[in-house]
C-alpha cells in the first residue's frame, strides 16, 4: 500500500464522517501536528469541517487550542493570494 500525500483526505472518509467526538478531536489534533506550509489551507478547511461535525459545545471547546494553533499558523504562513496582495500594497518609499 502506498502512503497518501500529506494533507490528503480520502473521499470515503469525508462521506463517512469521523465517527465519535473522541475520534474527531484526535483527528483535529493530528492535523495540527502534521500541517505544513504547503498543506495549511487544506488542513485548516478540513479541521473546520471536523469542528462543525461536533454536536456538543464542550467537545468544540476541547478542539479550541488546536483550531487556534492552526489559525495562527495560517496567519503566519499566509496564503499565496495574501502574499500577492501584500506586494502591491503599502507605503511607497521615496528616494531623495
Amino acid at each position: 500500500m502506498t502512503k497518501s500525500p500529506d494533507g490528503f483526505v480520502s473521499l470515503k472518509r469525508l462521506k463517512q464522517g469521523s465517527g465519535s467526538p473522541r475520534e474527531t478531536l484526535a483527528e483535529i489534533r493530528q492535523i495540527y501536528f502534521k500541517t505544513t506550509r504547503q498543506t495549511i489551507e487544506h488542513d485548516f478547511a478540513h479541521a473546520i469541517d471536523l469542528l462543525k461535525s461536533l454536536e456538543h459545545e464542550e467537545d468544540r471547546e476541547k478542539a479550541t487550542v488546536y483550531m487556534q494553533g492552526l489559525a495562527e499558523m495560517r496567519k503566519e504562513w499566509g496564503t499565496k493570494k495574501e502574499e500577492k496582495g501584500k506586494r502591491g500594497k503599502g507605503k511607497a518609499t521615496s528616494k531623495d
